[in-house]
């Protein structure tokens, strides 16, 4: 497990969530809950890095990085995978 004191942000594809709960249910510390259909991370101060949200999302919609490293996501973060053309889409 992670160190507790260290802190962490997450990542949340809003795109690819579908509201299963999943993440919100395995979270250890309850940081994570629903709001529109669509996890959000409530109280990140409280993550202790386990990515148990992350490895358990079927869909790879949330991520957990450490605070330190949000300067390298800060300007591709709305880039990351959002320009993947859906399955479903026939055109």
């Amino acid at each position: 497990m992670a160190d507790p004191q260290k802190k962490f942000f997450h990542i949340v594809r809003v795109k690819y969530c579908k509201g299963c709960n999943i993440c919100v249910a395995l979270c250890p510390k309850k940081v994570l809950e629903l709001r529109n259909e669509k996890v959000f991370p409530a109280r990140p101060d409280d993550c202790i890095g386990c990515r148990m949200c992350e490895l358990r999302c079927p869909d790879f919609a949330i991520e957990v990085h450490p605070v330190e490293d949000k300067s390298k996501f800060e300007t591709s973060v709305n880039q990351v995978g959002l320009g993947l053309k859906s399955e479903a889409s026939h055109g």
